[in-house]
């Protein structure tokens, strides 16, 4: 068998209601079992659902794929092993039993899901610290420069200045919505 050396995403077949209690879980044993370079983003896929109960509106979090959890590692015996013996987790999607590897999901689908519920595929692989200088490719900025000032890895987000009518003008941008410009 034949492992894969670079990062992908698969699927966890998971006890329904469990999900979130998985997502913990794996993120807890990659950390504990020393496995961070190999098991990354763990993602239960949620959307956002506006109800409105007694006249008032609330916002709950709904499930998109019930019973689903996305996962971002790389495949090798180890990884495989501890993502597949987690609490709760039934199996991998793709797999066809008898200790076989699952297949990765393919980009264009994960990408798809991600941004369906606000998240980008490419973000982990962003590599920019302050005063680098970036190019925009996605939004009403497309096209422009402009100089990193703040990174926040955790939302997925940072600040650029671009010079716009002669003036420095500061923007906050997703990861997806930047290029690194290599000098």
């Amino acid at each position: 068998m034949v492992e894969s050396a670079e990062k992908q995403w698969y699927v966890l077949h998971t006890y329904s209601g469990y999900e979130n209690k998985v997502k913990m879980n794996l993120e807890s044993r990659a950390q504990t079992m020393g496995m961070s370079d190999f098991i990354f983003r763990v993602v239960v896929p949620e959307e956002e659902e506006r109800e409105v109960k007694n006249g008032k509106e609330k916002i709950k979090m709904d499930k998109t794929f019930p019973g689903y959890v996305l996962v971002e590692m790389v495949m090798t015996d180890q990884s495989w092993y501890i993502v597949r013996n987690t609490p709760n987790v039934t199996g991998f999607v793709g797999s066809h039993g008898q200790g076989s590897k699952p297949t990765p999901l393919l980009p264009d689908e994960v990408e798809l899901v991600l941004q369906r519920i606000g998240m980008s595929a490419r973000h982990q692989d962003l590599d920019v610290k302050n005063g680098d200088t970036v190019k925009i490719v996605d939004g009403a900025f497309a096209n422009l420069e402009g100089k990193v000032t703040e990174v926040d890895n955790e939302k997925m987000k940072l600040k650029v200045n671009i010079n716009m009518f002669g003036r420095e003008t500061s923007t906050e941008l997703n990861f997806d919505q930047i290029d690194p410009v290599i000098d």
